[in-house]
């Protein structure tokens, strides 16, 4: 298949619509029946004619949502794909893609302790001293002084690959391959499915910069304080957010 076939098959209107995840595993495991499904497949690059069986599952806990295992007839092995499916009903609607400690981004990104204090700041792990501020449990980055702004922002972009990877792809065995982005409304579902490693570069296409209301974003990637949790520890969270349907138009 060509890739200007591909590129065709890669967005797509499906009558009727899917609601969740769940969904999503019942059309790969009635793919030969779902023609979602055999698109979905097509462009992961399985033939339909050499697939044998086809089982997905759900997963939790881990960036991806959906696992795929294929079976194709003519190699006589297994094949497994890992799929992260994002399901949103709001055209500019956010999408939460990671959120942990700032200890637990320290590990994966050996921050530095200077990077790591401002950051605690800007979540409320650390109670800040200053006056005047907009929200006395916390700093937002354009309350802090601009030699921390531009720690920040070096730090991030320094590190933006290893950054967008770990929020978008993750690690290990459950790492995900592909992004499936479905925008649902009430009668049918628009949905586009891309490689991660496109899906990371359209993400984080862009600059790494504050923005007005003192967060950070690093190309079409917000990060931002948990927050909610009726005011619990977790609400001093790290977050980082996308609106999923950016994929589709690229």
């Amino acid at each position: 298949m060509s890739d200007k076939d591909l590129i065709k098959l890669g967005s797509a209107t499906a009558k009727g619509g899917f609601r969740n995840e769940d969904d999503i595993v019942a059309k790969f495991n009635d793919w030969k029946n779902d023609k979602d499904a055999q698109k979905w497949l097509e462009i992961m690059g399985y033939p339909i004619n050499e697939i044998e069986k086809v089982e997905a599952v759900k997963l939790h806990g881990y960036k991806t949502d959906v696992q795929v295992q294929i079976t194709i007839y003519m190699k006589k092995a297994i094949a497994a794909e890992n799929l992260s499916v994002k399901l949103v009903s709001n055209p500019q609607g956010f999408n939460q893609v990671d959120k942990r400690w700032v200890d637990s981004y320290t590990e994966m990104w050996n921050m530095p302790k200077d990077i790591v204090k401002i950051l605690k700041l800007f979540t409320g792990e650390i109670r800040p001293t200053k006056s005047g501020l907009r929200d006395r449990r916390r700093m937002f980055f354009d309350e802090i002084s601009e030699s921390d702004r531009k720690k920040i922002i070096d730090f991030f972009v320094k590190n933006k690959i290893l950054v967008v990877s770990d929020i978008l792809k993750g690690r290990g065995k459950f790492s995900a391959g592909w992004m499936l982005v479905a925008l649902i409304t009430n009668s049918e579902s628009r949905w586009v499915l891309k490689n991660i490693n496109h899906a990371m570069n359209v993400f984080a296409d862009g600059e790494v910069r504050i923005t007005s209301q003192g967060s950070l974003k690093i190309g079409k990637i917000g990060m931002q304080r948990k927050g909610g949790d009726a005011g619990r520890d977790t609400s001093k969270m790290l977050q980082f957010k996308i609106n999923p349907v950016e994929l589709f138009g690229d």
